[in-house]
């Protein structure tokens, strides 16, 4: 009988420690809304691709038992229903044999927990759960899921692939100045022209020249100039009249050619310089020259400033003088005749008229120009086209009919454009930040921020596009500096999510597009961060009535979280 007693009370004390372990684990599922969780951010948020967190668990007093273990899981639940496990965190309870944060079961305890997870659009509309399986030895319950947190603020998501293209600058000049001259040559001290000077080839390609150049419509001669000069030899007096003599028999010489010309007529068309002593082009030929001593020459012209002292001094180095005499000297007894006339390309209409009719006609420049002529993108694009297909050396045609093809959202087109344009112009940053522009607006914003650094000084738009990778990365501070006096959307935007509202807004207000859907709807989240309820409604209705899509995304923003169930939110949303 004792030993049936006895056996008896074993089996009552193992069920009791069996009962007992696992009523303590029902019993912590039972109580489990004593454990306080803090999630922080209440709402989630966005930051550039990402979302960070941390949650906060308190147990109190006589909770937690001793031998418990508790696997911690914050789990995401999207709008359609999935539910994505994050990384969990365990506890445990004193008695526990391992390395988890203890929880004390006279005095509670607590645990601090943090990530960072990549953000989905599904996301946007999301509860935040907390799960818990609690186990000891081999039994295990799971407590009901708790919710502590609802939805994502995404509005960093709104961020527009506005990178902007660069289009390749043409060199098209209207008026281009051209220059024809000859020289008249006269012996010593005399400055009769002679018969030989107008019949020598130099004369001879200058009267062709100017015949050619007024049957011409798109030439105009603008004047001649004469300068007449005398050799630094003999009396000052004497080289003064004989320059002058120079530039009048010259003049006289070349005014034949111009009797038909009636602007010839005119006062100060024949402009005529005389100089006495032509010691500069003696010093030139001078230097040019391989005359012995001719460095002491060049000393003597340093070292005095006096033509009569210079003249005096050089004679004394006879040997080298009578070289001089007849090298040099000869040389300087002339008169130079220079025409001067512009070279008139064709007016914008004639540009336009002729792309139409013989675009083979038209220069790279003036393609180059004339896509420049119209903001009908279709009409670029046939400019562009023309270049590529008539100068296939040049690398701007291939880019600037990139650029309108990305301007027209082909983007497949324009890449190919660039790849060409860069294969002909290795490295050039133009090029570069273009096929950055591509790279970004496919979404790969890590080839996008390389070949945008790669293209630095090729004008603002590599520092606007560089702005969009920082937004993008979350770097605001960087974004909005990158931006700089832009007014678009996405400068704008950097500058809310770097906490200037105000700025925001008055970025929106100076774009040339602020009429626009989403620049309301941003003035909307704007109004709802500044506690600004006339901005936000205002700015709501018209962001709808321009896109009545917006209304869906309106009823879900987390920006807007405050107002669901404002009468007046839910009449403009509904």
């Amino acid at each position: 009988m004792k030993k049936n007693s006895l056996m008896y009370a074993v089996l009552f004390l193992a069920a009791a420690i069996a009962f007992s372990g696992c009523t303590g684990l029902k019993k912590m599922k039972k109580k489990q809304s004593v454990i306080k969780y803090t999630l922080t951010p209440q709402i989630l948020e966005m930051h550039g691709d990402s979302v960070a967190f941390s949650i906060s668990g308190k147990f109190p007093e006589k909770y937690y038992r001793k031998k418990v273990i508790c696997e911690i899981t914050p789990v995401i639940k999207t709008s359609n229903g999935n539910e994505i496990p994050l990384k969990p965190v365990k506890v445990q309870g004193e008695k526990v044999q391992d390395n988890n944060t203890v929880i004390s079961f006279l005095n509670g305890g607590s645990f601090n927990y943090s990530n960072k997870i990549a953000y989905t659009p599904d996301m946007r509309v999301c509860d935040v759960l907390i799960k818990v399986k609690a186990s000891a030895k081999k039994k295990s319950v799971d407590f009901d899921p708790v919710n502590i947190g609802k939805g994502t603020i995404a509005t960093a998501g709104l961020a527009e692939k506005d990178a902007k293209p660069i289009a390749a600058r043409d060199n098209f000049v209207r008026i281009i100045p051209e220059e024809k001259t000859a020289t008249i040559m006269y012996l010593i001290n005399q400055y009769n022209v002679r018969p030989q000077e107008l019949t020598k080839e130099e004369m001879k390609q200058l009267k062709k020249y100017l015949e050619a150049t007024q049957k011409n419509p798109r030439k105009e001669i603008k004047g001649v100039n004469i300068s007449s000069y005398a050799s630094p030899d003999g009396p000052e007096d004497l080289n003064d009249k004989l320059s002058k003599n120079r530039g009048s028999s010259a003049n006289n010489a070349i005014k034949d050619q111009f009797k038909k010309l009636e602007k010839a007529k005119q006062p100060g068309f024949f402009d005529v310089k005389a100089t006495p002593e032509d010691w500069e082009g003696f010093q030139k030929l001078m230097q040019q020259s391989d005359l012995p001593d001719k460095d002491l020459v060049l000393r003597v012209l340093s070292m005095y400033s006096d033509p009569v002292q210079r003249e005096k001094e050089i004679k004394n180095i006879s040997k080298v003088y009578v070289q001089i005499a007849d090298k040099i000297l000869p040389q300087l007894r002339r008169a130079k005749l220079k025409v001067s006339v512009d070279s008139i390309g064709r007016s914008d209409d004639e540009i336009n008229a002729t792309l139409d009719s013989n675009p083979q006609a038209l220069s790279i420049e003036e393609l180059l120009y004339g896509a420049t002529l119209t903001k009908d993108l279709n009409r670029k694009a046939k400019f562009y086209q023309a270049a590529t297909n008539q100068y296939s050396n040049d690398w701007r045609g291939f880019n600037n009919l990139g650029y309108v093809y990305v301007l027209q959202d082909k983007l497949n087109e324009a890449k190919a454009q660039f790849e060409k344009a860069k294969s002909i112009n290795p490295g050039n940053n133009i090029v570069l930040n273009n096929l950055g522009v591509i790279a970004l607006r496919e979404g790969d914003f890590v080839k996008a921020e390389e070949y945008f650094k790669s293209a630095s000084g090729a004008g603002n738009e590599v520092n606007y596009n560089l702005g969009i990778c920082a937004l993008k990365k979350g770097d605001y501070n960087a974004a909005v500096s990158r931006f700089g006096s832009y007014c678009t959307f996405n400068a704008a935007l950097a500058k809310l999510l770097n906490g200037n509202a105000d700025g925001a807004n008055k970025t929106i207000d100076c774009a040339e597009d602020k009429e626009r859907d989403m620049m309301y709807y941003l003035k909307a989240v704007i109004g709802a961060r500044q506690g600004n309820t006339d901005l936000m409604y205002n700015s709501l209705r018209a962001a709808i009535s321009k896109n009545s899509a917006l209304t869906q995304q309106a009823k879900t923003d987390m920006e807007f979280f405050k107002y669901f169930n404002d009468e007046t939110f839910k009449s403009i949303v509904k």
